[in-house]
């Protein structure tokens, strides 16, 4: 092989034993046994208990922290996830149905997204959980339906600032975008807004997500508050909440490292300081979801077969881009590049063998791994796809050729 992926950030979020990876303190022999397959994701409590943590550790009070389900809905790991966290927030109906199936409070849910079907706002102005609006179409369709069901909607406007945040994974502000309404078109709503028919919230600035620079979220939170503090004073009715917004990035790729949030957590010390904001009024949020799960999940399946065609070795497995699409590099991608990966019953014995891993798709596009160095490997072993508790079965084509369904396990 001419090419070689470089060594990724060492995976040491997951305890082993004998070589054996072990997720929830099982190895992977084991939860193939409870659930009787051969490919699952598993995701560990204790890994996402830590990041938990570690954003408590460095992000100040009074600022909370709430869960988006969309980078991991399973309904364990929801409910598991709900009680750790100060809220929560959906992208969809379905969403909000299990947001709602939980022990958070509804007042501590809030529905984004754009394009929201008239039923969807229905929906939310029932449950009572706040509506971030991101047109004035989508405002007076929250009015009318509050006046249809006899309730207030709680209202939030999401804001597309004119601002980005550089170096994040996807932009979802600066410019135009589907996102919300722009930041000068709302400095002209809010003094004229009909604020008796609705229950006004605040405001959610989402700037762009996946981001593990430092200095490039110090920069947003800069003037996300600046914003903030623009709006709040706009408003002639108090400002119950600001979402901040979230981006933390985990790493993925080589050469990428984990997201130092000291600096961050300090620069936003300084600006809860300096803050014009009345921050015993105006609850103050920020907003993750891959960074709390992504690194306690792992993608697991067995090998079936082990083959060589002209001087390359392939390593076939019961897996798939159908179930883990973002880690086949065919989710965002611009070029491919490997997730970290390894063999989970080999941890600790070296990369000798140069392999690809490709899955049971009749498509070149199933690829796990791309000229990647691994332990020598045989039918039976288990292939490891680490950093995929978030953006896994749910975001992937799991019908694609008609192959099953993958299994989740919470441990």
């Amino acid at each position: 092989m001419n090419r070689i992926t470089p060594t990724h950030e060492k995976m040491d979020q997951f305890q082993q034993q004998n070589d054996h990876l072990l997720v929830g303190g099982m190895d992977l022999d084991a939860i193939s046994g409870l659930l009787g397959k051969a490919v699952f994701y598993a995701y560990d409590k204790k890994v996402i208990q830590a990041q938990i943590a570690k954003f408590k550790q460095h992000i100040p009070q009074p600022i909370k922290l709430h869960f988006a389900i969309k980078a991991n809905p399973n309904p364990a790991v929801v409910n598991f996830i709900s009680p750790l966290v100060d809220g929560l927030d959906v992208a969809s109906q379905k969403e909000l149905l299990l947001a709602l199936q939980t022990s958070t409070d509804a007042r501590d849910i809030s529905f984004a997204g754009p394009a929201k079907q008239i039923a969807e706002i229905e929906a939310a102005v029932l449950a009572g959980v706040t509506v971030n609006i991101e047109s004035e179409v989508e405002l007076e369709r929250a009015i009318e339906a509050g006046k249809r069901l006899g309730k207030k909607p709680h209202i939030a406007f999401r804001v597309n600032p004119a601002f980005e945040l550089k170096a994040s994974g996807m932009k979802m502000a600066g410019g135009p975008k589907q996102f919300g309404i722009d930041e000068e078109r709302l400095v002209e709503i809010l003094p004229t807004l009909d604020y008796g028919s609705i229950d006004f919230h605040g405001f959610h600035i989402f700037c762009g997500s996946q981001n593990l620079k430092s200095e490039a979220l110090i920069d947003a939170h800069n003037q996300t508050f600046s914003l903030a503090e623009k709006l709040v004073e706009l408003t002639p009715v108090p400002v119950k909440s600001v979402n901040l917004g979230g981006g933390f990035g985990i790493p993925y790729f080589p050469g990428e490292r984990r997201l130092d949030l000291a600096p961050i957590g300090e620069n936003l010390k300084l600006l809860l300081a300096q803050t014009g904001i009345d921050l015993q009024k105006t609850e103050l949020v920020i907003e993750l979801g891959r960074f709390l799960v992504a690194e306690a999940g792992i993608y697991a399946c067995k090998i079936t077969d082990k083959k060589v065609s002209r001087g390359q070795t392939y390593l076939m497995t019961v897996g798939g881009l159908h179930h883990h699409l973002s880690n086949s590099g065919n989710f965002g991608q611009v070029i491919r590049k490997n997730y970290p990966v390894a063999i989970g019953n080999k941890l600790n014995q070296p990369a000798v063998e140069p392999v690809n891993v490709a899955g049971p798709l009749c498509t070149p596009l199933d690829s796990l791994a791309d000229k990647i160095a691994l332990p020598e490997a045989h039918i039976g072993d288990w292939f490891v796809v680490y950093q995929s508790g978030a953006y896994g079965p749910t975001a992937s084509p799991q019908d694609f050729l008609g192959h099953p369904n993958v299994s989740e396990i919470l441990l």
